[in-house]
């Protein structure tokens, strides 16, 4: 098959090539300049269908990545203290071997792996990478998603019978855009792919449209917004069930036909008025009565939708959160309308050819905490507990596949002291960062330049349907392994050493280019053919998104039943911190995150590019809560959990509302045995040294926002007890 171009330019090109950038969602097209064989411009494509141009400081930096001296290009084992190179068939035995080993005699859960955020990126990991984690045999199964997103797809499955069927809000012809927790001037949309937000929200604006923002901090989002209110962290639920309360209690709910369970939900969310909810959030009543009227019937007409992203997804109510989300969309009467929560429809569906699991709950448990898995993992704040506690099923060999959870989850400095408890551990990664610098192996795949991109996942989420193919820019080496063909070399030999070969069809699967796989999905998947999409190199335009229910719900009766059981048990929970919310001691703080559009996640940092400029480490105090604590701004501050403390300089802000604290994520570099020269010089602390394990939404997803916090001078005396 040769439909879909390959064609990475020669040895010393100059000249112009079309690229992609699969840092985060938005994937942007660009156009790059390419002297003698290297890069020395970026920038956006301006024909690209869905991106229209954009670009952000992330998608420049793709190049440096490319470049970097740092990144690994070849295997390399542990040796003592120090790192030696191995052949391809070396690593890959070696690995297949200890793994093998490890099953053998403990049994599969002994393994645990761990998928990072940038494997929902790599065209490579989707058609490769869930055989190989088939391959381990393991229940010890993780991913960034606990730490980010399950909320989002344990309600998906509740409602629509799908964990990937998510709503997007259809920006370009809304009229009444609520955000709640979500920042997408720096994220360019998270489950909502959105590039060139900032013209978005313009184009909002000059059709008569508005934006208002809820979030414990005035993020660039909130800036450009018509509205915004403080809301206090973690409290998010009872607005947004406020705000239920008032849909139905005012006669504003127009559910569509194929939606049960209205009447029990009007008596479920009874309880919550806007009155309450104001009480614990800080947000007025009339403001959340405002909001749902606002929904329901935008000023000057047209319609409205709600998202919510990170900021109420982690937290303790996070799958409240985004059910009450949810209901709002379905029961303001623009479900499924232009302007409403709609479904984009990719070229190739993930969710209605079922190459995405549906999602399931609660088949298996953890073994010390008895936590439910979700859709095959279980919470990543889980990790170190199942690594270090003895007895059998005790996680003895760790997978790590393109993640950094030392900086990115929980309790990041507990987990490091247990993976150095484990008998072996294999990442595949580009780098020595803080997490793979514990391994045995690393197995470095290819940069994104040099392989080819199809966006299985994030074509599902876009504001507009597209399809794109992009073929590697560069070729590589010969002793250079794209990720795919790690997988598939891992997967066969582990198969052998454990006396199952591979089934013919996986074995052939595995043997076979993702650009051939690509070919078929979309050759027989009904929107756009394989010759469609290649003679459209810039992106090919599939249109608006259209009404699509409740045809495309993957429920068995095809109908929407928005009262589920996990979720109503929740309820419960809500009910009894409303009536007896905990009291703070008279001097804690609530600590919350922050991104910035220069960051990404953990492993930008490596480039000067992106880290020139204005500190953005540090800790954000609003001026009151400095001075009530007799701290300077600029000064070194030690922040304390229960977990553990940091000490980083803080910054008087009244961006950040009185009683919240702000740290930013991916932070952290400066620790030994790393291979991140520049990254290691970057100032600041991980937040996650500061996050609780123990604090976990019903769903497993972490709690990282609202942690109770203490903010001291650095060096001062501790205090007595109480």
């Amino acid at each position: 098959m040769t439909t879909l171009p390959r064609s990475p330019v020669p040895a010393g090109f100059t000249g112009t090539r079309l690229a992609a950038c699969n840092l985060c969602e938005a994937i942007c097209g660009l156009r790059l300049t390419i002297e003698e064989g290297a890069v020395t411009g970026v920038r956006g494509n301006a024909d690209d269908p869905l991106s229209r141009g954009h670009v952000c400081p992330k998608g420049i930096a793709l190049a440096d990545v490319h470049a970097d001296p740092d990144r690994l290009r070849r295997p390399v084992r542990r040796v003592g203290d120090t790192w030696e190179e191995l052949s391809w068939d070396d690593a890959l035995d070696l690995v297949a071997d200890r793994l093998a080993a490890t099953i053998t005699e403990h049994g599969g859960d002994a393994v645990g792996v761990y998928l990072g955020n940038p494997n929902a990126h790599s065209l490579g990991f989707g058609t490769h990478g869930p055989a190989f984690v088939r391959a381990l045999r393991t229940h010890n199964r993780f991913s960034a998603s606990t730490v980010d997103q399950v909320p989002h797809q344990l309600v998906a499955w509740l409602l629509y019978g799908h964990q990937l069927l998510l709503p997007i809000p259809d920006l370009d012809r809304t009229s009444s855009f609520l955000v709640v927790g979500a920042n997408p001037m720096a994220s360019n949309g998270s489950l909502m792919t959105v590039p060139d937000f900032p013209a978005r929200v313009r184009e909002l604006h000059a059709r008569g449209g508005r934006m208002v923002v809820l979030d414990p901090r005035r993020t660039e989002t909130a800036r450009v917004a018509d509205e915004h209110h403080f809301v206090r962290p973690g409290t998010d639920a009872a607005v947004l069930l406020a705000m239920l309360h008032v849909l139905l209690d005012d006669g504003l709910a127009r559910p569509p036909a194929y939606v049960d369970g209205v009447d029990a939900l009007a008596a479920l969310v009874a309880p919550f008025t806007p009155e309450r909810a104001e009480a614990v959030s800080g947000v007025p009543a009339d403001v959340v009565r405002g909001l749902a009227h606002d929904l329901a019937a935008p000023a000057g007409g047209g319609a409205g939708v709600v998202h919510g992203r990170m900021g109420v997804s982690t937290q303790g109510f996070g799958t409240i959160c985004q059910w009450a989300i949810a209901c709002l969309n379905l029961l303001s009467g623009h479900f499924d309308q232009p302007g409403g929560a709609m479904f984009t429809e990719p070229a190739v569906d993930t969710v209605g050819r079922r190459i995405a699991g549906p999602g399931r709950h609660d088949r298996w448990r953890s073994r010390v905490r008895d936590l439910p898995e979700f859709a095959g993992e279980l919470p990543a704040a889980v990790m170190a507990e199942e690594i270090r506690t003895p007895g059998e099923g005790r996680i003895r060999a760790m997978v790590t596949v393109a993640g950094n959870p030392v900086l990115s989850t929980p309790d990041g400095r507990g987990l490091a002291r247990a993976l150095d408890g484990l008998d072996f551990m294999v990442a595949v990664d580009l780098y020595l960062n803080e997490t793979t610098r514990h391994a045995d192996v690393v197995l470095p795949p290819t940069s994104a330049l040099e392989r080819d991109q199809y966006d299985l996942v994030f074509h599902g989420f876009a504001v507009r349907n597209t399809a794109r193919w992009t073929p590697a820019v560069f070729d590589v080496d010969d002793d250079q392994r794209h990720d795919w063909q790690i997988f598939g070399g891992l997967a066969a030999r582990l198969a052998d050493r454990l006396g199952a070969p591979l089934a013919d069809d996986v074995a052939a699967q595995l043997a076979t280019p993702p650009a051939d796989l690509v070919e078929v999905l979309l050759d027989t998947g009904g929107r756009a053919t394989a010759a469609e999409v290649a003679a459209h190199p810039e992106g090919l335009d599939l249109g608006p998104l259209r009404p699509t229910m409740p045809g495309r719900l993957q429920t068995e009766d095809r109908r929407i039943d928005v009262v589920p059981p996990l979720v109503v048990a929740d309820l419960d929970r809500v009910r009894a911190w409303l009536e007896e919310p905990p009291a703070p001691a008279s001097d804690e703080l609530l600590l919350i995150g922050r991104r910035h559009q220069r960051d990404c996640n953990s492993w930008l940092h490596n480039t000067t590019r992106l880290t020139r400029g204005r500190p953005r480490h540090h800790l954000l105090m609003h001026p009151d809560d400095l001075a009530a604590r007799g701290l300077t701004d600029g000064g070194t501050v030690e922040v304390t959990s229960r977990v553990g403390s940091v000490e980083v300089e803080v910054t008087a802000s009244d961006d950040v509302m009185p009683g919240v604290v702000s740290l930013p994520h991916g932070y952290g570099h400066q620790v030994a045995g790393t291979r991140l020269a520049h990254a290691s010089t970057v100032p600041g602390v991980s937040i996650n040294d500061l996050t609780d394990p123990g604090l976990l939404d019903v769903s497993g997803n972490a709690a990282l926002n609202g942690v109770p916090v203490r903010v001291r001078r650095a060096g001062a005396p501790a205090p007595a007890p109480a």
